[in-house]
């Protein structure tokens, strides 16, 4: 979905190994004073280990350009998400990663509350569970409720807004308000099995942000951590240099999970170095076909790694996502290859063998 995504580019195989070590000692350093905080390993096994391998896709509905217009009353969809999940269902996908937005909520909490139970019931609905995430630091850094733009014709995510965006996510005056709405939503959905994870924060310090994010990050993890949910929290690595945020991360996160969108080899290294933090890992994203990211050769090496495997989206639409990141068509034509996406509008596979791949990877006939 967004650029600057691709973790190990320009590093050297030694240099992830020395973060890895680094990482490592923090970790331990940090879970020696964290036992009653962080999940131990064992636990984070356990409850991998009760959960079939995870797939599925990063979540929008095609009649929704961004979060504000997925959840806000006028523009909620129940009946695209439904139709939209039921072929999710169908290629034996049982994980989406759903993104909220804090100014849906602020409009009105109960109601918003009550949208996403509706959107749980729908997933729950055709054996989904839910990854949602709060924050992100990508793509428009002023979100605004109300009605939203139309998207840009071939602009990949022309409208995705980020949360809480600009200055918000530095100005702690705004972060009162910002725990109350992680807070209510996080003890409402506690005890939700349908809900499989938190993931607190999309790529923090994205757009230019740097390290300025992390009081927002640190602030997050807490609060969600005095709310005891049964889930297990985590926030996303995605871009190796942020090595503040990355080792935040790595030691606050029940489950350590990243986004990838290089070829093989350099995934599978990435995959190596995660795993010597010795807890459940997934693959948050990934999938951009032009740059040899494909489900015909990273989804496959995620599961014989036994790595949730959720991919970049699921139905081409309003968010534009088959087009790729930085190569506009201005004239909203289609594009040589699709970036993202595997159904077409109307349901049918952007490509039969993809389709025919993932099922039966999640071993269904």
């Amino acid at each position: 979905m967004k650029k600057m995504k691709r973790i190990g580019k320009c590093l050297s195989l030694f240099t992830l190994l020395m973060l890895s070590v680094t990482l490592f000692a923090q970790v331990s350093k940090e879970n020696s004073n964290q036992k009653e905080k962080v999940w131990s390993r064992e636990k984070a096994d356990t409850w991998y280990a009760q959960h079939k391998w995870i797939s599925g896709a990063n979540f929008i509905p095609g009649t929704a350009v961004n979060q504000l217009e997925m959840w806000q009353a006028a523009t909620f969809d129940p009946k695209t998400i439904d139709r939209e999940l039921g072929w999710a269902e169908n290629i034996g996908f049982n994980t989406m990663r759903v993104f909220l937005h804090s100014l849906a909520w602020k409009e009105d909490p109960n109601g918003f509350k009550k949208r996403v139970s509706d959107y749980l019931r729908i997933a729950d609905k055709h054996h989904i569970q839910t990854i949602f995430v709060f924050f992100d630091d990508v793509w428009n850094p002023h979100p605004k409720a109300g009605k939203q733009p139309e998207p840009k014709i071939g602009v990949h995510n022309s409208e995705w807004v980020q949360d809480p965006g600009v200055p918000e996510y530095r100005d702690t005056t705004y972060f009162p308000e910002l725990k109350r709405y992680v807070t209510d939503v996080m003890r409402f959905f506690a005890h939700d099995k349908r809900i499989l994870m938190w993931d607190l924060y999309n790529e923090p310090g994205n757009s230019g942000k740097g390290n300025t994010s992390l009081p927002l990050l640190e602030k997050v993890f807490q609060w969600a951590r005095e709310v005891h949910p049964d889930q297990p929290i985590t926030a996303g690595l995605w871009k190796w240099r942020l090595e503040k945020l990355n080792e935040f991360q790595v030691t606050h996160s029940d489950v350590i999970t990243y986004h990838d969108y290089e070829g093989p080899v350099k995934h599978l290294r990435v995959i190596q170095i995660l795993k010597s933090f010795g807890r459940p890992l997934i693959c948050t994203e990934y999938m951009a076909r032009p740059l040899n990211s494909r489900f015909s050769n990273i989804m496959p090496m995620l599961k014989a790694q036994n790595v949730g495997a959720i991919n970049w989206g699921l139905v081409t639409g309003k968010t534009n996502t088959k087009y790729a990141w930085n190569k506009p068509m201005p004239n909203g034509g289609e594009p040589a290859e699709w970036f993202h996406d595997i159904f077409h509008k109307n349901g049918t596979p952007y490509r039969q063998d993809e389709v025919n791949l993932i099922k039966k990877l999640n071993g269904i006939k």
